[in-house]
């Protein structure tokens, strides 16, 4: 149950990057669509030049609680991906304590519902505590008020293909799927950059690309054989990209995420030091920045996943080898994707909106999410203004972290507007408030 969304008029908007057209937002719903519509009582939205886009989806998000959360709560991470277009967010499983029973992924959702600000998909581990020895209660987080349908242990490798393959077997019950955060523990022991060119100059351990492209295809050769889903999680390198689609061409079920830093950022950054641009998986290179975005661009890599990463600022500030791995990415998502993909040609706003809403909320199985813009479908709408140009100061983000890879940099697009569930979290660019559900603190300690 919830309290009254009010009825908004939408006015003028670019709908997926086309014609100017109105949305009615009433009850919840896009009412109708058309052109010169007005209805009495509704708060009137001026539109013209901003684009109309279904609420952006993340497969990868970390929010850190419960146990972390001097790097980041469910609310502080929410409001932050509001801000940043989205409208649901996947939660990974490496809390503390980790997200692999009922009873955690349950608080994950809960603390969501009381935020408000979005709709948060608990992610469950695939092993108990991250350890790789033993499942996770999988069933019952499917069968949980979470209805947790992604599942990984991201950050770790499920390394152990037999592991691996049972915890294929297991969520085919109920249409779940695995994401593989793809490395080979072995490959990778005490790696702190790219192999390459730049780790040999700078004498860094490098994690070369084979530690990835490895175990992307061993897990595509076990969904074929038990027949399940697989997600790549933040591939990285341009042989990943080749033996995913290697895969889609012979049927197999495999979706794959890239993340933004990877579609911009390369490995010659570290020539810095500067511990903001370490992240796992590493920077890469060029060449493979320009594979990323062609897989994107032609859909062998189905979504854009943040990997957002807040870290509190003495675990990034200091010596690059004791620094921790991970970027924020919420607030700077959707400008990064305009940047990289749509004002280089390789994408429209209507591709923008399959690889940020439509293809995450297929991924997650989330029915009310990345539906069209059109009479009868959830409210879920954000509107951008793409000739919007900012500058990335992480000091003035809602996120606790202060770890963005585009610090002082000028980016494009900004959001004006995020309808969730027909209600109004974001407008005129700033936070309004959040969903009023009516159980929203129901089972929260």
């Amino acid at each position: 149950m919830a309290g009254n969304t009010g009825t908004y008029l939408i006015r003028g908007a670019s709908i997926l990057g086309g014609e100017p057209a109105d949305l009615l937002i009433r009850d919840g719903v896009i009412a109708e669509t058309g052109t010169g519509l007005s209805v009495d009582g509704a708060t009137v939205i001026d539109a013209a030049g901003l684009v109309a886009l279904p609420g952006m989806v993340d497969v990868h998000t970390h929010l850190r609680e419960p146990g972390r959360e001097d790097a980041e709560t469910v609310e502080t991470g929410t409001r932050a991906a509001a801000l940043g277009g989205y409208t649901a967010v996947h939660a990974m499983a490496n809390s503390t304590p980790v997200a692999d029973t009922a009873g955690v992924v349950e608080q994950v959702f809960t603390l969501g519902r009381a935020a408000g600000w979005v709709d948060v998909r608990p992610v469950g581990a695939v092993t108990v505590g991250l350890a790789g020895e033993q499942l996770a209660e999988l069933g019952a987080m499917a069968d949980s008020r979470a209805r947790v349908r992604m599942f990984s242990d991201d950050g770790i490798c499920v390394h152990d293909p037999v592991l691996m393959r049972r915890a294929l077997e297991y969520v085919k019950a109920f249409d779940g799927v695995v994401a593989q955060h793809a490395q080979e523990p072995r490959l990778t022991a005490g790696a702190q950059m790219n192999e390459g060119e730049v780790s040999a100059v700078l004498g860094l351990a490098g994690w070369p690309a084979v530690a990835e492209e490895s175990i992307i295809a061993r897990d595509v050769l076990l969904a074929q054989h038990v027949g399940s889903r697989l997600h790549v999680c933040h591939v990285s390198t341009a042989g990943s990209v080749e033996i995913i689609r290697w895969a889609k061409e012979r049927g197999i079920n495999v979706t794959a995420e890239v993340t933004p830093h990877h579609l911009l950022l390369t490995d010659d950054l570290v020539r810095s030091y500067d511990p903001v641009f370490k992240v796992n998986p590493p920077l890469r290179t060029d060449a493979d920045v320009q594979a990323l975005r062609a897989g994107l661009a032609d859909g062998t890599i189905d979504v854009v996943g943040t990997d957002h990463a807040p870290h509190p600022s003495e675990h990034k500030e200091c010596e690059w080898a004791q620094a921790a791995m991970g970027m924020t990415g919420l607030e700077t998502a959707l400008s990064v994707v305009q940047h990289t993909m749509i004002e280089t040609g390789l994408m429209t706003w209507a591709d923008f909106a399959r690889v940020t809403s439509t293809a995450a909320a297929k991924i997650g199985r989330l029915a009310d999410q990345g539906r069209p813009l059109a009479a009868g479908e959830p409210a879920n709408v954000i509107l951008v203004d793409p000739a919007a140009r900012w500058t990335v100061d992480p000091f003035r983000m809602a996120t606790m972290g202060r770890n963005s890879p585009f610090k002082g940099r000028e980016l494009p697009g900004k959001v004006v507007a995020t309808f969730f569930k027909g209600h109004p979290t974001v407008l005129d660019g700033e936070l309004n408030t959040p969903y009023p559900y009516a159980d929203a603190t129901a089972g929260v300690a």
